[in-house]
């Protein structure tokens, strides 16, 4: 028998050449699972005749002294009966003639795997048994058994190793155990250990078989290491081998990884010629290479060769194809090809209709794509993680949140396994539905159960919060995030540099924009053109400037946005020189200015009370075929109202209707104002009509112009009647604020231009009295509302209790409370921190922490109660010991929080001059980090 001797395996560990038998036996004792039953099996039937061939693998499945018990088998009644087992079977072995021990044959049915594994662990002296005996063929069987149950490569490292210890100079590999590890090699795509494995075969004179070949061609050409497979095909040759057709698709693949189309078809007409038949999977192979460079009218035109050749195509072949088709919004053509493969009876599997249902609902067919996901359930196929993702994805692109949510708990439910992009497509979709508390919920639950949460799961939860305007929280999640080993990345910052700077955090933009540099990540033209833009935004132009300038020093290419963001910095400060002069740097820079450039100009002129100007930039955009947009109408509306021309101004709102641009809230909302100044509120309210009827909604903005208007014209009145009556007219403070009267009696004059109050009214005026802190007028106005018939929203009862919070009236806020439950809507921690902290200056602690372990029963993330209810809440108001009293509950509840959270506490007691020494906090900090 020809052998092969390996010394050292090229598959052993680099740092440790040399692994001993007890580092072995300790590290491989798991993997017995997967093959003791056979094993067993085998030892029960033979009655230990091949024990000593079967100690390869054996001490492969366990080297423990202690035996590792499988779930798998029955444990022993007690430890002596499993030991005297063990015992009497060694002693047996030991003798001479134990193969005719009529005492073996008879222990041989009570026999388990982890009897088996410490009979070969214990019996040092099986390795020179099998050698003396020579029964080599079942030794050699149960070693390519072993090979084949390898997983994954540590374990094929480890098994190699173990056999390189107990394969002697007369127990090397045969050419079949050396083919069976060369294929689970290239399983595994460990192409340097297939090298070294195919070298020392051929140094250890075993001839290759053609099998040998195809396995180390085929790994090559899947890793794109074609010149190589071709230097191996020739070896093929000299061994006076004919490829065959697995050889020769081997290297098509291979030049199709490669892109490289053209030499594939070469080597495909050469094995036609070399009289060598074409299969489905070369067919297949070369379709998806057609594919992978978008030549899908080729693919196609394979396709039908192939049938008209006779070869029957496979449900991956025709997915192929399916799914390029969606690629490219070819959609119909790829459910046409369906029924075609279907008439042939190949039936769609899984990724057949994942491809499908990925590519309709990319192209806003969803209802079609469910329509197919509901059928490939029918057919009894289990849709997939990428089946669920494509479906999550448009669902939540498509802004239907609760749908997206049920796929997500039906795939919790039903064990199917959602992976990291799962959790990011529905934690996006949370986010984009301000519903980042229930996005914090399933990060927890990532954290502690996992997928664990990647890059992209950080930047998508930073940019919620910062699009709430929570940059706090947005600050603590990026610390988290470096706290558990995610580094972050451009976007990271950018998104922190663009948040804060939109907040007017210019401080802690232009940190994170100098950190990003001290991370070794170079600011793109993003973080730059935001930090310009706040500071621009902020009256800060020398700054914007100078940052403007420095972008240029670094090398980062400018573009129109960069320069309309100094040039509306310079436009707001009536610095228009300068402004023009920018103007002038970017044309030599070869950028046309946009709409967003001269609006940028027009607006700043208009603010400034250069109206006339700011036409004169109009006319000139027009002239350059720039057309003009919302923002450009409604500046310069703006502009003449502020002048006192309100009927010049309609007249360019009649201009935009006419050529296709829709007014919006503020377009309108300036012209309200321009003829409320002017005292004409018979037009406004026209006016207001006119934006009701082009669905155009008002928000408070609007009404409190009106309101405005409205007071003015009472007052007006009242001082007409106090004159024809010869009195002395007077107003009091009080009087010249908005009274519920006033409110009435705009609703009265809504409902006489036929634009009745709807619920959505109520709803802007209710949420905007009580952010004034006109909290009588809100609740009149909600009884109003009840006496009409309408219910009150979420949002007014969130807007009255914030307000009953505000001016502790906890008893009203309580109600208001109680009433949200009950009508089951969902309360934000921010609703439950401003109900705490009322209760507590209101002298009700008591009462708040009752409320605090109520809110404990919901779903949260244990680190935003604390960052919110906590931090923002109870430190910042600086209700040290009530704060310490809620922690101390969460922590006797198993609500921990993130050492970080500690921390943050930790900094924030500092800030209002309590020394964390003296806190139980101190305590819990240590232990945090000693563990750490």
């Amino acid at each position: 028998m020809t052998t092969f001797v390996y010394s050292p395996s090229p598959l052993a560990p680099r740092t440790h050449p040399l692994i001993s038998r007890t580092q072995l036996k300790n590290t491989l004792a798991t993997t017995h699972e997967r093959f003791s039953h056979e094993m067993v099996n085998r030892l029960k039937t033979q009655c230990l005749v091949h024990l000593q061939n079967h100690s390869s693998v054996l001490g492969f499945l366990n080297f423990s002294s202690k035996p590792h018990i499988s779930p798998h088998f029955s444990v022993p009644s007690s430890r002596e009966s499993f030991q005297a087992i063990v015992s009497r079977v060694c002693a047996i072995l030991s003798q001479g003639r134990w193969k005719e021990s009529s005492e073996l044959k008879q222990l041989s049915p009570q026999l388990k795997a982890h009897h088996v594994a410490e009979i070969v662990a214990v019996h040092r002296d099986t390795q020179s048994v099998l050698v003396r005996d020579r029964e080599f063929a079942p030794a050699d069987h149960i070693r390519i058994l072993m090979i084949k149950y390898c997983k994954n490569e540590e374990e094929i490292r480890r098994a190699v190793a173990f056999l390189d210890e107990i394969s002697g100079k007369d127990f090397g590999f045969s050419l079949y155990s050396s083919n069976t590890l060369l294929i689970q090699l290239a399983k595994l795509e460990m192409v340097e250990a297939a090298r070294n494995l195919y070298k020392q075969m051929l140094n250890s004179g075993i001839k290759p078989s053609l099998l040998t070949f195809n396995t180390l061609i085929n790994i090559l050409c899947k890793k794109g290491e074609v010149r190589e497979a071709e230097l191996i095909l020739s070896q093929l040759f000299k061994y006076e081998f004919s490829p065959d057709v697995f050889t020769y698709t081997s290297l098509i693949l291979g030049y199709c990884r490669n892109h490289k189309l053209d030499l594939a078809f070469g080597v495909f007409d050469r094995m036609v010629k070399e009289g060598c038949d074409p299969n489905s999977v070369t067919y297949s192979t070369l379709i998806n290479g057609l594919c992978n460079v978008r030549r899908v009218e080729e693919a196609l035109d394979m396709l039908e060769e192939m049938i008209e050749k006779g070869i029957e195509p496979t449900v991956y072949t025709y997915t192929l194809p399916i799914t390029a088709l969606c690629a490219i919004e070819r959609e119909e053509e790829a459910i046409e090809l369906v029924a075609g493969m279907k008439k042939r009876g190949c039936h769609p599997n899984v990724q057949t209709y994942t491809a499908l249902i990925s590519g309709l609902s990319r192209v806003g067919k969803l209802e079609v794509a469910i329509g197919l996901y509901h059928k490939m359930l029918k057919e009894g196929l289990i849709p997939n993680t990428v089946t669920y993702n494509a479906l999550i994805n448009e669902l939540c692109a498509g802004g239907r949140f609760s749908d997206a949510l049920k796929i997500f708990h039906w795939m919790e439910g039903h064990g199917s396994l959602a992976n990291s992009q799962t959790y990011n497509e529905i934690i996006k979709g949370l986010c984009l539905g301000s519903d980042i508390e229930k996005a914090m919920i399933l990060f927890e639950k990532m954290l502690k159960m996992g997928p664990f949460p990647t890059v992209v799961t950080y930047n998508t939860l930073i940019n919620g919060y910062l699009t709430k305007g929570n940059v706090n929280n947005a600050a603590r999640l990026l610390d988290l995030m470096k706290e558990n080993g995610c580094q972050p990345d451009e976007w990271t910052y950018n998104e922190l540099v663009s948040g804060f700077s939109k907040w007017g955090k210019l401080e802690y933009a232009s940190f994170y924009f100098q950190e990003m540099v001290k991370c070794g990540l170079s600011p793109n033209l993003v973080s730059y053109t935001a930090l310009i833009d706040g500071h621009s935004k902020d009256g800060k132009v020398d700054i914007a400037l100078s940052l403007f300038e420095r972008m240029e020093e670094t090398g980062c290419s400018l573009n129109v946005e960069s320069y309309n963001a100094v040039i509306n910095g310079l436009s707001k400060e009536n610095r228009f020189s300068e402004a023009e002069k920018i103007c002038d740097k970017m044309a030599e820079q070869g950028l046309l200015p946009n709409v967003i450039t001269y609006t940028t100009l027009i607006d700043g002129l208009c603010r400034n009370g250069r109206t006339q100007f700011a036409f004169k930039i109009f006319h000139d955009m027009e002239k350059r075929k720039c057309l003009p947009n919302l923002y450009t109408y409604s500046s310069l509306i703006y502009g003449l109202c502020q002048e006192g021309k309100a009927s010049e101004a309609e007249m360019l709102l009649n201009e935009m209707e006419r050529k296709g641009v829709d007014p919006d809230e503020v377009t309108f909302t300036s012209l309200i104002d321009g003829f409320v100044v002017q005292g004409r509120m018979d037009h406004a309210f026209l006016l207001l009509r006119r934006m009701v009827d082009m669905g155009c909604k008002p928000n408070y903005r609007t009404y409190s112009v009106l309101l405005k208007g409205l007071q003015k014209e009472c007052l007006l009145l009242e001082e007409k009647v106090a004159v024809q009556h010869e009195a002395v007219y007077s107003c009091s403070p009080h009087e010249k604020d908005v009274n519920f009267e006033i409110v009435s009696n705009l609703l009265a004059r809504m409902s006489e231009i036929g634009c009745e109050p709807t619920l959505d009214t109520y709803n802007v005026l209710i949420s905007g009295l009580c952010m004034k802190g006109r909290l009588n007028e809100a609740k009149q106005l909600v009884k109003d509302m009840e006496e009409r018939s309408f219910s009150p929203e979420r949002e007014i009862y969130y807007s009255l209790l914030t307000a009953h919070c505000k001016s502790l009236e906890v008893d009203l806020a309580l109600k208001i409370f109680n009433l949200i439950e009950a009508k089951g809507f969902q309360l934000h921690l921010s609703i439950y921190r401003a109900l705490i902290y009322a209760l507590c200056k209101a002298g009700r602690a008591e009462e708040a922490q009752d409320l605090f372990a109520n809110m404990l029963d919901k779903q949260w993330n244990t680190d935003e109660i604390v960052w919110t209810v906590l931090v923002d809440g109870l430190l910042k108001e600086g209700e040290l010991d009530l704060c310490m009293k809620l922690l101390h509950i969460m922590e006797s509840r198993n609500f921990s929080p993130n050492r970080l959270t500690y921390e943050i506490l930790g900094r924030e007691l500092s800030r209002i001059g309590k020394s964390i020494e003296t806190e139980p906090l101190a305590d819990k900090l240590k232990v945090l980090k000693d563990g750490n």
